[in-house]
């Protein structure tokens, strides 16, 4: 199994993220978006949330990875492991996510951290990592994700919930983007983007003719259990799958779609505690 270099490991401890390109296959990541596009139950599930420009960001979250294609992306060696090489630690499934970014309508995301949200649920620490693998091609044009290099090491800014969305403090923001490079995480599909849990990133809208969708995958180390009961799970064992399990359950229609989806709306209360907070 091929896991990430030295020299790749210092790049995302130096910078907060990695882009792997071609991680995953033509086949693999075209079956993972024609299982996604095809998904009544997905497209049901999913919430949309004003970006205070009058577009909508919609969003399916899972909280656990099932035996479908989505499950055989979250739990495959070559990402999970990499994930592990990252944290350090056990790697368990924290959730993942499918971003509908339709053309034209998908809506921009503010300037955040995930642990700007995680830290409510009784996450001790920042030592997570998400991947986001590309299901189609990410340009500037269609709101690609953006980073801010070397954000992560700010420790956890604060966050405000303005709208339907948890933004971290403009102001420190805007003070880190006049020393930290930005970088637009253009990506081709089949790339996955590793990213820490602090690391500061944002989207644009999508105004352009051509969808943007991406899977975001979410770990915790199994050392870092929350302390606290969640809407997402806390350590349960992940149970990797060989590589090849992709296509094979990819290609079996009967089986590619197996997953329960959360309601976002009812149980993510970790964005809406931010109101409590600011209240006290």
């Amino acid at each position: 199994m091929k896991l990430l270099s030295p020299e790749e490991l210092s790049d995302y401890q130096r910078d907060g993220f990695l882009i792997v390109r071609n991680l995953f296959s033509e086949e693999e990541i075209g079956l993972l978006g024609q299982t996604a596009r095809a998904d009544n139950a997905m497209d049901k599930s999913s919430s949309s949330m004003d970006d205070g420009e009058g577009n909508a960001v919609r969003l399916a979250l899972w909280n656990h990875p099932g035996d479908g294609i989505y499950g055989m992306f979250a739990r495959c060696r070559k990402l999970v492991d990499r994930v592990e090489q990252i944290l350090g630690d056990e790697a368990y499934h924290y959730h993942s996510k499918m971003v509908l970014k339709d053309a034209k309508v998908g809506g921009a995301w503010a300037w955040h951290q995930d642990y700007g949200y995680w830290y409510q649920n009784g996450v001790l620490f920042p030592n997570l990592c998400s991947v986001m693998i590309a299901v189609d091609k990410a340009t500037e044009e269609n709101g690609c994700m953006q980073v801010l290099r070397g954000s992560h090491h700010l420790g956890r800014v604060n966050h405000v919930l303005s709208g339907d969305q948890a933004g971290a403090d403009l102001e420190r923001v805007e003070e880190a983007r006049k020393r930290l490079d930005l970088v637009h995480a253009t990506m081709d599909p089949g790339d996955a983007m590793f990213f820490h849990s602090n690391t500061l990133h944002a989207s644009a809208a999508n105004n352009s003719d051509h969808p943007r969708w991406a899977m975001i995958c979410c770990y915790n180390a199994a050392s870092n259990d929350p302390y606290k009961e969640s809407h997402h799970p806390r350590y349960t064992k992940l149970d990797k799958v060989d590589d090849d399990q992709i296509l094979s359950v990819g290609r079996d229609h009967a089986q590619s779609a197996q997953t329960a989806f959360a309601d976002l709306k009812a149980d993510d209360k970790s964005a809406a505690s931010l109101v409590e907070e600011e209240t006290h």
